[in-house]
């Protein structure tokens, strides 16, 4: 028997992702010139509408289930000294988290947004990247498909984020393995480490990506050698996702990271995602601009935990209830423009 290894099913995934619903969207772009107020007057609200029914495939898009999902791992990376935090700390904000005590859990319950948290295998860290790959090719792939569980229970619209002390590592080395340049390009201060911690940072970034780097012209074996467990899943969701006619909203700098694996594998692979916010982790920035991505919010942000995502959810949610909600001129007995003179 031949055998199948484990990503070409990913790889597949990748390969059949459907398109948009050009007719939806069409069918959104010219109920939007009825509705009462002046074109254009909601500026990027109206592209969200449009972006929706693209995705939703729905004349009048909606946001009935809107779910956040957060995967949590940990790194064994962690043991360079990167982190400005102990190991420890992923397992008790998953339980923080589960206690309703968190950041995502007000911001859940402000906008009406479901929540659901994913551990994927907290005792037991990755590779450290510095000296082996971060997963054999069995265990990403039972990450990736764990992550397209976030789908069961059909939301229509998903909020990708994630929590793992010294991610933030894995990102930067996930960035320069896919892009190159150098080290400090990609390494930022992440939850707030010193000068010291930061060089340690750049440091262990340089030694993972010289070591795997004969490796990295595959963007999955990026994702294998130099990422995690929770970049996997996030993958994973963002893959399912498409397969489900569900739009997704990308959070920080970490999951940005994730996404621009699928990215390198196909140029179209995130149409039905929109960047949630641009974090103050320096290199994401120049993350969504290699990605073509125009952040919905800019503040500040670097709390990572889908944060970024809850609050755009409540700008796409305002979007679709405007466009489906509104009056046209005609159903409202209110004059359009005039016309000009023959």
């Amino acid at each position: 028997m031949v055998r199948t290894p484990p990503l070409d099913g990913l790889r597949s995934l990748v390969m059949d992702m459907p398109g948009p619903d050009l007719a939806a969207a069409a069918a959104v772009t010219a109920r939007d010139a009825r509705l009462t107020k002046p074109p254009g007057a909601l500026g990027r609200l109206e592209a969200i509408a449009e972006w929706l029914a693209l995705w939703q495939g729905r004349e009048q898009p909606r946001i009935e289930r809107p779910l956040v999902v957060v995967f949590a791992g940990n790194h064994g990376v962690v043991a360079q000294g990167v982190a400005a935090y102990p190991q420890a700390v992923t397992k008790q904000m998953v339980a923080n988290f589960q206690a309703g005590g968190a950041a995502i859990n007000q911001l859940c319950k402000t906008f009406n947004l479901g929540l659901k948290i994913f551990e994927l295998a907290l005792d037991d860290p990755t590779g450290d990247i510095t000296e082996r790959p971060a997963l054999n090719e069995s265990d990403c792939a039972a990450a990736i498909a764990y992550g397209m569980e976030a789908l069961e229970g059909n939301p229509d619209l998903l909020c990708v984020g994630e929590m793992g002390i010294g991610n933030t590592t894995i990102a930067a080395a996930v960035c320069h393995g896919l892009y190159g340049g150098r080290p400090e390009d990609w390494v930022g201060p992440g939850t707030g480490v010193d000068s010291q911690g930061l060089s340690r940072k750049t440091q262990a970034v340089r030694r993972a990506v010289a070591l795997h780097g004969p490796h990295l012209g595959d963007p999955l074996e990026v994702l294998r050698r130099l990422g995690g467990r929770e970049l996997a899943a996030m993958m994973g969701a963002i893959v399912a996702a498409r397969h489900s006619h569900v739009p997704v909203l990308i959070d920080g700098y970490v999951a940005t990271a994730s996404a621009a694996v699928l990215h390198a594998m196909r140029a179209d692979a995130l149409d039905h995602c929109l960047a949630a916010h641009c974090s103050a982790e320096p290199a994401h920035r120049e993350l969504l601009r290699r990605l073509g991505k125009e952040p919905l919010l800019d503040l500040g942000m670097r709390l990572g935990e889908a944060s970024g995502a809850a609050l755009a959810a409540a700008l796409v949610k305002a979007a679709a209830d405007l466009h489906s909600g509104m009056a046209t001129f005609e159903s409202a007995g209110v004059a359009d423009r005039e016309k000009p003179g023959i």
